[in-house]
């Protein structure tokens, strides 16, 4: 499965067969851990938790995960920098499970904090603050279907609705030179399927901005960043991003987040 496909197929997983991940696994998880980069700075910390379901551990996720004894936990400072970088490392480490047979599901708000990182120390000035389960999917639930219809995971805002062309009215073409790139970036999760993200493209440069619909909004565009990252480097695209110091002056309710100028 290539990265395209992982993108296109991956889903929220929030119930689980209940085995331990094999070494095997943990193994190519850790790597995965390791080989995540991001060119946004911050500070962020990745790490990968067993806990003991025989021994009564019940992870306080208010129902919505079962069956899982793995999880991910990000510990991230409180700035933008930082919320952007771990939406954009974590994926990585996201799709990578997924290649390799593995489900997660990203969450922030509906977990208890003391359940995972008791007698965890977090570098200074992070946090724990979103966590994820990964194993072997099983079954999807009934209150997992029904989550997914009420989130409306398997809907998103049409192309021509979140990318322009030069302007702020004229919707890009998919088969531009970006056309795949940000349509990886329009499949991607947002909290509550909120899909913030932006863009604006102007020859070879794409800026990126975002609609405030919650906390985790710049962590949501980490996540499409990725995504967009991740197909400019599989089709074997050059490119960067960087601040704008005079990026095109966009509608009042966005907010300029970056740009990417690519080769």
């Amino acid at each position: 499965m290539n990265i395209i496909e992982a993108i296109k197929e991956r889903r929220s997983v929030r119930s689980f067969n209940g085995e331990s991940l094999s070494e095997v696994m943990k193994s190519e998880l850790y790597k995965a851990i390791a080989g995540a980069i991001s060119p946004f700075g911050g500070h962020v910390s990745i790490r990968l938790k067993e806990f003991d379901l025989k021994a009564g551990f019940k992870p306080s996720t208010y129902g919505m995960i079962k069956g899982a004894s793995s999880f991910f936990m990000l510990g991230i400072a409180d700035d933008e920098q930082s919320a952007l970088t771990a939406g954009f490392m974590f994926e990585q480490v996201v799709l990578k499970a997924w290649q390799l047979g593995l489900g997660t599901c990203w969450i922030a708000a509906t977990f208890k904090g003391t359940d995972f990182d008791n007698g965890e120390a977090w570098p200074d000035g992070e946090q724990l603050r979103i966590i994820s389960p990964v194993g072997v999917a099983a079954k999807k639930s009934v209150v997992e279907s029904i989550a997914r219809m009420a989130i409306g995971s398997d809907r998103r805002k049409a192309f021509s609705t979140l990318f322009f062309n030069k302007d702020f009215e004229t919707p890009l073409s998919p088969d531009s030179r970006f056309g795949q790139a940000l349509e990886m970036l329009r499949l991607a999760p947002s909290s509550t399927n909120s899909q913030p993200w932006r863009a604006l493209v102007v020859g070879d440069t794409v800026h990126f901005y975002y609609i405030q619909k919650s906390q985790l909004s710049v962590l949501d565009c980490g996540i499409g960043l990725c995504h967009f990252y991740e197909t400019e480097r599989f089709n074997s695209q050059k490119g960067e991003f960087f601040k704008s110091e005079n990026p095109p002056s966009a509608p009042k309710t966005w907010k300029y987040l970056v740009s990417y100028k690519g080769e």
